[in-house]
């Protein structure tokens, strides 16, 4: 453990582990994001912090949709196609193997577990290098039914994204 106690504290937190998917006209980007919360009840509302300088943040600005991919920790190579930024992989989007999601005609990752479509209803400017994207879930599926112990998070990948 470094110094920096609030590091520390910040890396005791839980994260999640998804696919983030945005569209807009022929673009499309599939990235990693663990910043995610359900913010409302009704409407039910997703915020998700993203780097305000990467591929997708201009992708979700420009179509106002996105999905999460949720997968299982069982099926941790499926996230695979998603790691690693556009400027180094430019070409992921061909190697990834995915479908449209039917409302938002998002990507929809092969091996995800299940995934919920959103319409942007906000990005808010946090003053920071990333921003919440707010949006409003439309339309979800179920592939594999499974609980939150199930559910892969950067805990299993070995990874760390606090700090």
């Amino acid at each position: 453990m470094s110094d920096d106690t609030i590091s520390n504290a910040l890396k005791m937190m839980p994260y999640g582990f998804y696919a983030f998917t945005t569209k807009s006209d022929d673009d499309a980007n599939i990235m990693v994001v663990n910043w995610v919360s359900q913010m409302s009840f009704s409407p039910r509302l997703i915020a998700v912090g993203i780097q305000n300088y990467c591929h997708s943040y201009g992708v979700v600005s420009a179509g106002g949709v996105f999905g999460l991919n949720i997968f299982l920790q069982a099926d941790e190579a499926a996230i695979k196609p998603a790691l690693g930024g556009r400027a180094k992989r430019p070409d992921k989007m061909k190697e990834a193997d995915y479908t449209p999601a039917p409302e938002t005609g998002v990507p929809v990752l092969a091996g995800a577990a299940a995934y919920i479509e959103c319409k942007v209803t906000q990005i808010v400017d946090i003053g920071g290098d990333h921003d919440i994207i707010v949006g409003e879930a439309i339309n979800a599926e179920i592939m594999q039914e499974a609980g939150p112990p199930d559910v892969l998070s950067l805990t299993e990948m070995g990874w760390s994204y606090a700090g």
